[in-house]
C-alpha cells in the first residue's frame, strides 16, 4: 500500500502539462501557470454550464414574469440584463461552452484536413504539390476576417438551429486554418522524407502508406499541440467577430459573445456598461489564458532558450572578496574572479 502514493506521484509527474511546468522557471513558469488557470477555469465553466448558469440562454422569463431589458447588476441577475431581456450571467456561461465546440470542431477539422494535405504534397509531390501550394497560398492570402464571412455566408444557407449554426461557424474557420497546418506540415515532411531511416524503409520495401503514416506522420506533427494553442485563441476571436458582425449563431440557437457585443454597442452610449463589459472581458481572459499557454510551450519547445535557463541556473556565484593574493611583504590584496589585482 505504501507504494500506491509514489506510483500515482510517477504517473502524475509523466504528465504532459505537469512536465512542462516542471521545465519553467521564473517569470515563464508563472505565465504558464497564469494560462492554464484561466484556459482551465475557460473549460470547466463550458462542461458545467448547466449547473452554473442560473438561466437558459435564451430564457427571458420565469416564475415571477419577465426578466425586463437593460436591469442593472443584482437581485435575481448578477450581471444584470441584456437590452434583448436576457441574463447576462448566464449568456456568458454558455458562451463558453459555444466557444469550445466551435473550437474542437473547427481546429479538428483543419488539422485531419491540414495535416492529410501536408503529407500527401510533401512526401508525393509533382503536380499534386504543385497544385496544392497554389491553392494553400490563394486560400492564405485572403483576410482570415474576409475569409470566414464570405465561408459562413456560403454554408449556413440560412441554418438556425443549433448544431446548423456551430457547425456553419466551425466549417468557416476551419478554411482558414487549413492552409496553416498544410503549410507547417508540408515543410516537415520535405525536410523528413530525405532523413535516413526514411530512406532505409524505402529499401527494406516499406509501402508509400506505410512510411507516410508510420514513420513521416509521427515526427512532422510534433508542432501541432503549439500551433492547436495559438489557433485556439485566434478561432475564438474569429467567432466573436463574425458574431460582432452578424454572420454568427443567432441568440436563439446558442449564446455568442460576439453577438451580445454587437447588441450592446447602443447601450455604452447610454451608460449601460454591464452588458459589453462581460461578454468583453470573457473573450480577453479566454484569449489571454490560451494565448500564455501556447507562448510558454513555443519557448519550452526551443531547445536554445531551454539550455540557457540551465546554464543560467548551474552558473555559481564567486565571492570576490574571498579570492586573495598575499605578495613579498605578507600583505592580501584582493583579486577580481577573472584574476586580475583589483
Amino acid at each position: 500500500m505504501a507504494s500506491v502514493p509514489s506510483r500515482f506521484v510517477r504517473i502524475w509527474r509523466r504528465l504532459p502539462v505537469v512536465h512542462q511546468v516542471r521545465q519553467s522557471v521564473g517569470l515563464q513558469r508563472g505565465m504558464l501557470v497564469a494560462g492554464l488557470l484561466l484556459t482551465g477555469i475557460f473549460l470547466l465553466t463550458a462542461l458545467f454550464a448547466p449547473l452554473l448558469a442560473p438561466y437558459g440562454f435564451s430564457q427571458l422569463r420565469d416564475d415571477d414574469g419577465t426578466f425586463g431589458a437593460q436591469v442593472p447588476p443584482g437581485g435575481q441577475h448578477i450581471l444584470g440584463t441584456t437590452v434583448g431581456g436576457y441574463d447576462v450571467l448566464s449568456r456568458v456561461i454558455w458562451g463558453s461552452r459555444t466557444a469550445v465546440l466551435v473550437i474542437v470542431v473547427a481546429v479538428a477539422l483543419s488539422i485531419f484536413a491540414g495535416v492529410l494535405l501536408g503529407l500527401v504534397s510533401g512526401y508525393i509531390g509533382s503536380w499534386i504539390d504543385r497544385v496544392l501550394v497554389v491553392i494553400s497560398d490563394a486560400v492564405y492570402a485572403f483576410p482570415t476576417l474576409l475569409l470566414a464571412i464570405v465561408a459562413a455566408i456560403a454554408i449556413s444557407g440560412g441554418r438556425s438551429s443549433f448544431w446548423g449554426g456551430v457547425f456553419a461557424a466551425a466549417l468557416s474557420i476551419t478554411v482558414v486554418y487549413i492552409p496553416q497546418y498544410f503549410r507547417v506540415i508540408r515543410a516537415e515532411t520535405v525536410r523528413i522524407k530525405s532523413e535516413a531511416y526514411v530512406e532505409s524503409a524505402k529499401v527494406l520495401g516499406a509501402s508509400t502508406p506505410r512510411i507516410m503514416f508510420r514513420h513521416v506522420f509521427r515526427n512532422a506533427t510534433r508542432t501541432l499541440p503549439l500551433i492547436f494553442t495559438l489557433n485556439s485563441s485566434e478561432a475564438i476571436l474569429t467567432l466573436a467577430g463574425l458574431g460582432f458582425l452578424g454572420f454568427g449563431i443567432e441568440p436563439s440557437a446558442a449564446a455568442e459573445w460576439g453577438y451580445d457585443l454587437n447588441k450592446s454597442i447602443s447601450d455604452v452610449t447610454s451608460g449601460i456598461w454591464w452588458t459589453s463589459v462581460f461578454p468583453g472581458s470573457a473573450i480577453v481572459l479566454v484569449v489571454l489564458g490560451i494565448t500564455l499557454v501556447g507562448e510558454s510551450l513555443n519557448d519550452l519547445a526551443d531547445p536554445r532558450l531551454r539550455m540557457r535557463r540551465r546554464a543560467d541556473q548551474s552558473v555559481p556565484v564567486l565571492e570576490t572578496s574571498a579570492l586573495t593574493t598575499v605578495d613579498v611583504d605578507g600583505d592580501e590584496t584582493p583579486i577580481d574572479p577573472l584574476g586580475a589585482r583589483s
